[in-house]
């Protein structure tokens, strides 16, 4: 080999060798990426939401220097999705850490109001549909349309509003001092007898009923408007 071509060589390896050195750092950020799309995709998974998608951004633009070994990548908070805090790790010698903050925007198929909702009033099928919608400030979206259906909203809803479960509320199908039918059902047996309820709930409630007959008073569930099954 020519000394030309050693020389060459030489070069070309010493320039390479730059350019990773370089380049290692510039990397970094789109290890904070993955590691931030990894939390996300947990957090999505584990909250059961439909179809969700995520647009991830590496706010901080801080160069790290390079390190001889793997930078390792923890999660600092990621409670909120608008900022996420990530800390990058070089245990090498001499080390060092860094903070990034990382901002995502999430977006899920979720419930919204397809026409005017007048708070108090129970929602009806037309009034609901399923959307594409920013989620990424919402922590309690409804995702499927059936379950906001005969709900009551507390304020009003205009459409395109996100339907939330904390903003719905089930109506009250049984009032204190209602005339109900006390239902029990087994083995294919059905027997019903009067009764009245001694407090207000809505379906699925726990609420006291007093047995017409009887007089006793025993702890019931609200079944629908008016009727209250024993509590299994």
């Amino acid at each position: 080999m020519t000394a030309f071509r050693k020389a060459t060589l030489v070069t070309s390896t010493f320039a390479l060798a730059s350019s990773l050195a370089y380049a290692a750092p510039q990397s970094l950020p789109m290890q904070i990426e993955q590691a931030a799309r990894a939390e996300l995709d947990r957090q999505m998974a584990a909250s059961g939401l439909t179809e969700p998608q995520a647009e991830v951004t590496v706010v901080t633009t801080r160069a790290a220097p390079a390190c001889g070994r793997d930078v390792a990548i923890e999660a600092l908070d990621t409670r909120s999705p608008q900022r996420m805090r990530f800390l990058a790790r070089c245990s090498d010698v001499p080390g060092w850490r860094y903070e990034y903050v990382v901002r995502a925007r999430l977006t899920a198929m979720v419930a919204i109001a397809a026409a005017p909702v007048v708070a108090g009033e129970a929602l009806t099928n037309g009034q609901v549909t399923i959307e594409r919608r920013d989620i990424s400030n919402i922590a309690d979206p409804i995702t499927i349309p059936e379950d906001a259906v005969g709900q009551m909203s507390r304020r009003m809803l205009r459409p395109g509003d996100i339907l939330r479960s904390g903003q719905l509320s089930s109506p009250v199908m049984v009032k204190r001092g209602d005339a109900v039918t006390m239902i029990a059902r087994r083995d294919g047996i059905e027997v019903s007898t009067a009764g009245e309820a001694l407090d207000a709930g809505a379906r699925g409630a726990m609420v006291r009923v007093r047995n017409a007959n009887s007089g006793q008073v025993v702890r019931m569930r609200v079944a629908g408007p008016g009727t209250v099954e024993p509590v299994n």
